[in-house]
């Protein structure tokens, strides 16, 4: 369910505090945040985040096309590894037998 438009785009306190207070420095460091929920909003553009993903700090740097969207949604939690070699086994002994089945088929003469 999508937040309430009344109440306008979620963004931790804190968050905002930090982006505002980093505005005005000459030289800006990367935000450390756990607010993987706050919603990416057109003050942060420009901005370098470092952003939890529950084991790490993924640094982000926050563009035009990020607007609306969440920082969890930079910053993934899961590392995919491929499949194991049980599975490409698997599917390898699938094509290649399907594909001798179908070499097999007798020519049916007209």
């Amino acid at each position: 369910m999508a937040r309430s438009v009344w109440k306008g785009p979620f963004v931790d306190p804190s968050l905002l505090k930090k982006v505002e207070k980093l505005k005005t420095e000459p030289r800006p460091t990367p935000i450390k945040t756990w607010s993987r929920k706050s919603t990416i909003i057109p003050e942060f553009i420009g901005v370098s985040f470092l952003i939890y993903n529950g084991r790490k700090f993924i640094p982000i740097k926050i563009s035009e096309e990020m607007v609306g969207h969440k920082l969890g949604e930079f910053s993934p939690t899961r590392t995919f590894n491929g499949h194991t070699p049980a599975d490409k086994k698997a599917a390898a002994t699938s094509t290649s037998s399907g594909g001798a089945k179908a070499a097999e088929k007798p020519q049916v003469a007209k």
